[in-house]
């Protein structure tokens, strides 16, 4: 259905949501909920050695990943909250992503020094989504009102 061509089921996208804006949606509706669903799995045997702090920050990481998938609905629905939304939820996801890699809370299978590596890479990547969505005049004309 949604993934097909449009010629081929002869279905019209909305103007404007193409390229890097539905790259963007598609991250945050599939991208984060199947890395949220990654990192939970990995750490449910923690959860008896490290304790409740491990609850608490799938927790967090389970609201930015909520976060996440209704910003990436809203976009592709073009409200108007869209551009503000998906803000909030990169942020949010940038610091759950980096206060797990950081704490001893959450367990990582990183060897020593990795993590400044893994840190930079986060930042870097939800740093340019956030410039993208906040610059952009595309992403302010498709979800204007």
């Amino acid at each position: 259905m949604g993934l097909l061509p449009a010629k081929l089921t002869d279905e019209t996208t909305p103007a404007g949501i193409s390229g890097w804006i539905r790259l963007l949606a598609l991250l945050l509706t599939v991208g984060e909920p199947v890395s949220f669903a990654a990192a939970a799995a990995a750490s449910f045997n923690a959860i008896a050695v490290r304790g409740v702090p491990v609850v608490f920050v799938l927790l967090f990481r389970l609201g930015a990943t909520a976060m996440c998938v209704a910003a990436g609905r809203a976009l592709l629905d073009r409200r108007s909250s869209a551009p503000s939304l998906t803000r909030i939820a990169l942020a949010s996801s940038l610091a759950a992503s980096v206060f797990a890699a950081v704490t001893p809370y959450f367990p990582s299978n990183r060897l020593p020094g990795e993590t400044t590596v893994y840190v930079a890479g986060t930042i870097l990547y939800y740093g340019a989504w956030l410039v993208y969505v906040s610059v952009s005049k595309r992403v302010a004309a498709t979800c204007a009102s």
